[in-house]
């Protein structure tokens, strides 16, 4: 059975008869080392499986290297694809990165920045669980000194440099390409209210019908997970309406696949008898059948900028952060679904 005892300093000294100072010095390149000890040492080090202990050294330093990510989910192109350019820009600075997802819930993502703020991380980049409400979690991290910098979804309330794209704009140019192809009656299967960026793409959504001179009706506004169970639950309660949508625009890519599913099993065609429309541009989206029309929501930027945006504070002696908003333009990336 293989020990569990984690090899220390001291063990590595007690084989050459040498203080654990000494052979700290000599894993540092000390120049008051002579290179035959340091040699040895790392041999040493080496044979027995040495691994540096970083916690105990971010506490000694101050300063651990590492930055903490929250994403409400990793099995998602838009998330994996933010993550993958934050990592490059961080990782070019000599900072690595610890990922943790929420799963969309409030009590993983406290659980996340707790673990996150004991392993005594640098900085914390996040995008909210659709659960959170209660703000008193991020503003421990802001308390214990450390960058918060939000992403994607995030508040105003905490103060804190955010990168998103314009969420309210893209429900514009959403039903503005709906209108311009004869829709009039167009439903929006949306998340929920409490979280700034489906709030947000709610009220854009109303305010571009208000906009087209097109009626507002309660009924073809739905509040859900955005799920792809959800949008087909959803996509089955507004067919079943007297006076059906001749457009659905889903806020995720996913809800809008479960839609699509339920149209094409109900053998409705897309687009002549319903338009529809997705948002996040997903690799999936171009690859089914009828493809389907979404937003690109420019993941790569929105990761690079994150990470800059970290490093700026980083660079600082002394944190003091306040609302910094870098906001992108949507991008309609029209497909066979609502052509």
């Amino acid at each position: 059975m293989a020990n569990k005892k984690r090899t220390t300093l001291k063990d590595i000294g007690n084989v050459l008869n040498i203080s654990p100072a000494a052979v700290s010095k000599a894993m540092n390149d000390d120049s008051r080392i002579s290179d035959k000890t340091k040699k040895a040492v790392k041999r040493v080090a080496k044979e027995l499986n040495y691994q540096p202990n970083h916690l105990a050294s971010a506490l000694r330093k101050g300063k651990s290297n590492l930055v903490g990510v929250i994403v409400p989910r990793t099995n998602s192109n838009f998330f994996s694809s933010v993550l993958e350019n934050m990592e490059a820009v961080l990782n070019k600075a000599g900072y690595n990165i610890i990922i943790t997802q929420s799963n969309e819930s409030f009590e993983k993502e406290c659980q996340n920045i707790d673990t996150l703020l004991y392993t005594q991380v640098d900085g914390i980049i996040a995008s909210m669980a659709n659960e959170t409400v209660d703000l008193s979690h991020y503003e421990k991290i802001k308390k214990n000194g450390i960058p918060l910098i939000l992403f994607d979804r995030g508040e105003n309330d905490l103060n804190v440099d955010y990168v998103g794209i314009d969420d309210y704009d893209s429900s514009h140019i959403i039903v503005k390409h709906l209108v311009d192809k004869g829709c009039k009656r167009i439903a929006h299967i949306g998340g929920y209210r409490r979280t700034r960026i489906f709030n947000n793409r709610i009220r854009g959504y109303v305010d571009a019908l208000k906009k087209n001179n097109l009626p507002i009706d309660d009924s073809l506004i739905i509040e859900s997970a955005l799920t792809l169970e959800d949008g087909r639950r959803e996509m089955e309660a507004l067919l079943e309406l007297t006076n059906r949508p001749d457009a659905v625009y889903v806020a995720s890519d996913y809800a809008a696949l479960g839609a699509l599913q339920v149209l094409n099993e109900r053998q409705i065609n897309v687009p002549n008898e319903i338009r529809l429309v997705g948002f996040g541009n997903e690799p999936f989206t171009s690859l089914v059948s009828p493809s389907i029309t979404s937003v690109a929501q420019h993941s790569e930027d929105i990761g690079r900028l994150a990470a800059e945006a970290f490093l700026r504070h980083a660079s600082k002696d002394e944190i003091k952060q306040s609302l910094n908003k870098i906001i992108l333009d949507a991008e309609l990336i029209v497909r066979d679904s609502s052509r």
